[in-house]
């Protein structure tokens, strides 16, 4: 059994939520061939029954802007999906979706990604994730850190989450589809695609306090 995997055996065994409304069940996918990293919010409660990442709606639009089918979604060695918080967080007053549990990042994160030395570009999604992989170079809003994409490259690209509840984000916002997916779509593809390079690869941008 390797590091990454002694890890991850750790995550999936982890109770530290007893109190979660569904119970712990942490769901991530990582691999140590991984070159690109999906760094979400938190599993929905689809995503917690199935106990497979972006196995909803969500990941449905997700896989659609990166070009992937399903199989290659989950199956390819060069792919690992890390959220933010690894079980479902119940839902808060409004109906939708808690925040990440703040104590998973801090105690997790760190270990799996040191464990994934070959990554090369982060896709993160959503504001808890930009927090973490971009730090203080994220923007006062999200459609700012988003619309900056460009600054951020070559390591990481910032995307919005890709519920179906976002559809008016991407109508006020047409240059995200015109702009930003051509590009996610070509740096994704170029990275699964390509051969072994012999130049190192670059490691994600972590923000240093580990905050959720």
């Amino acid at each position: 059994m390797n590091a990454l995997d002694r890890v991850l055996r750790e995550v999936r065994a982890c109770q530290h939520c007893a109190d979660l409304p569904l119970g712990p069940r942490p769901v991530l996918i990582a691999r140590p061939e991984a070159r690109l990293l999906i760094a979400g919010q938190a599993p929905g409660t689809k995503v917690h029954e199935s106990g497979i990442p972006w196995n909803d709606a969500s990941g449905d639009r997700l896989r659609d802007w990166l070009g992937l089918d399903r199989a290659t979604f989950y199956e390819h060695p060069r792919i690992a999906i890390v959220p933010m918080g690894f079980c479902y967080p119940g839902r808060d007053a409004n109906g939708g979706d808690k925040p990440p549990r703040p104590e998973c990042a801090p105690k997790w994160r760190a270990r799996v990604l040191d464990r994934l030395p070959r990554l090369e570009l982060v896709l993160a999604i959503g504001g808890y994730a930009q927090a973490w992989h971009l730090g203080s170079r994220v923007k006062p809003a999200l459609w700012q850190t988003v619309a900056a994409w460009r600054e951020y490259a070559p390591d990481a690209i910032p995307l919005p989450h890709p519920s179906w509840r976002n559809t008016a984000w991407m109508r006020r916002h047409p240059w995200f589809e015109a702009e930003v997916l051509p590009e996610l779509r070509a740096r994704v593809h170029a990275l699964l695609n390509e051969r072994d390079a012999s130049r190192q690869p670059r490691r994600p941008v972590q923000d240093t306090r580990q905050t959720a």
